[in-house]
């Protein structure tokens, strides 16, 4: 006997990319969707809220990330980002990226520039790119990033890898 089921369509953006749902926390993919209408709160960790990236861009389960918005305030931060950094999303919520991250290079060039950068993805103009940061406080660690766009709302997706 043949079981039938409904099956999504595949959304992509406009690189003709998939575009994926994870966890803003966990950065799990939400459960399939039991009642008719999905829920914005993650069904796994019940802390994150569904975000969506481009599939290239989208976080692994073990890859630390943030939820960075126009203001260059922090919106979200992962569970292995707390871990990695040090640092508590409760106390980093609505906190200036800088406090915790800031280039590898101070000097770059300002098309390089990673505040720059991070303002213009936000804003959902900028495609995905990499960078590399450090810990403010620290001079000898050193982590390349991915950051393109998230949401919704518009938000730039910073990977730490």
């Amino acid at each position: 006997m043949r079981r039938l089921r409904a099956v999504r369509p595949v959304e992509v953006d406009e690189r003709g990319l998939e575009i994926v749902s994870f966890c803003g926390h966990c950065a799990m993919a939400p459960s399939p969707v039991v009642q008719d209408q999905p829920s914005r709160v993650c069904g796994h960790c019940g802390l994150g809220l569904v975000l969506q990236a481009g599939a290239d861009l989208a976080p692994r389960l073990d890859e630390p990330f943030l939820v960075i918005d126009t203001t260059l305030s922090v919106c979200a931060v992962s569970a292995a980002a707390e871990a990695l950094l040090g640092i508590e999303e409760t106390k980093a919520v609505n906190k200036h990226i800088a406090d915790f991250l800031v280039p590898a290079d101070a000097n770059a060039p300002s098309a390089e520039n990673l505040l720059a950068l991070l303002v213009e993805v936000a804003g959902g103009s900028g495609a995905a790119r990499t960078a590399v940061v450090r810990p403010r406080q620290e001079f000898g660690v050193r982590y390349k990033v991915r950051i393109g766009p998230c949401g919704p709302p518009h938000a730039a997706l910073l990977v730490l890898s």
